[in-house]
């Protein structure tokens, strides 16, 4: 288990990390959520020994991290948004350099760095020069770096930022495969469709503060509300206007002729919306109810903080 209570991180005046709270617990997928620039990349440097923190207490497992940095350390394994390879290596020669400079056992290497390969489907690309490997390629290679040691938490920044929707399933996949090994996850992301498929837990950080922590199943049942979607004949960007005034009606999205309307009050949506489309002069062409998804929580309470 991770714990991390009142973390503080300053660079000069500015405070990238205001006191902020959290829990990850074992053997779980826990998804670090924000927008760019909300302090995730800079929680995670420090989670993982890169950097230091002004105030605050981490501990693993129950043992204090600056205390026994050292300890801790290599039980984790790192993956960086952009990992650096020497390109004119290939794959494995890469996993052998890296068992080397890891200290290793000699007589274990040669198997581990088979199983990684297979486990990472980079075992058809294995004597390809490094240089060569697609975005994807490179980031489960740098996947197979971070396991190289059997670590028992694993920190991955962004791992599917940056890859076509091929690349980010497998490695999506990759991630869920991890979840019957064991291994504590931190999964620092903004892409919310994949903190779905993956994530036992969420965090969502914002300008330093944490929104909200919660399983992903409590957070579902709690925030996720259907949102109702209509299509008029014509735009309805003055439909939108007046609907935003109802006191039931916690926020409208409108583009053209399409309207997405949140709602405070879910019952008293279904009873009198129908009604206030009525008396609207703008025919109503299509209209469905849609459950909500992570990512209209996230913009919901972004918003809101954006607000306050």
């Amino acid at each position: 288990m991770i714990q991390v209570e009142g973390l503080v991180k300053k660079y000069g005046d500015f405070q990238v990390l205001k006191s902020i709270n959290f829990t990850v617990k074992k053997g779980s997928v826990f998804g670090f959520l924000g927008k760019n620039g909300a302090g995730k990349s800079t929680t995670m440097n420090i989670l993982t020994g890169l950097i230091n923190f002004n105030s605050g207490k981490i501990t693993f497992d129950g043992l204090n991290f600056p205390e026994n940095k050292n300890q801790i350390l290599k039980k984790i394994g790192y993956l960086p948004e952009n990992p650096v390879f020497y390109d004119y290596m290939t794959g494995e020669e890469y996993l052998h350099f890296i068992a080397g400079v890891s200290g290793f056992p000699k007589g274990s290497i040669k198997n581990r760095v088979e199983e990684l390969l297979h486990q990472v489907k980079l075992t058809d690309a294995k004597d390809r020069r490094v240089g060569g490997y697609s975005r994807g390629m490179k980031q489960r290679l740098g996947l197979a770096v971070a396991l190289f040691n059997h670590p028992q938490y694993l920190f991955l920044d962004e791992p599917t930022s940056a890859l076509d929707p091929q690349g980010r399933l497998e490695m999506v996949e990759l991630i869920t495969e991890l979840k019957d090994k064991s291994i504590t996850v931190f999964l620092s992301t903004h892409i919310l469709s994949d903190v779905e498929r993956v994530c036992d837990e969420v965090c969502i950080l914002d300008k330093g503060e944490i929104l909200l922590s919660s399983s992903l199943e409590e957070l579902q049942k709690k925030y996720i509300q259907p949102i109702f979607d209509i299509t008029f004949e014509n735009d309805c960007a003055k439909v939108a206007e007046e609907l935003k005034n109802l006191p039931w009606v916690e926020k409208v999205v409108q583009e053209k002729r399409n309207l997405s309307l949140y709602a405070k009050d879910l019952e008293k949506a279904k009873r009198e919306l129908i009604n206030q489309l009525g008396k609207l002069d703008n025919p109503v062409v299509n209209y469905q109810i849609r459950q909500g998804n992570l990512e209209d929580i996230f913009i919901r309470l972004v918003n809101y903080n954006d607000i306050i």
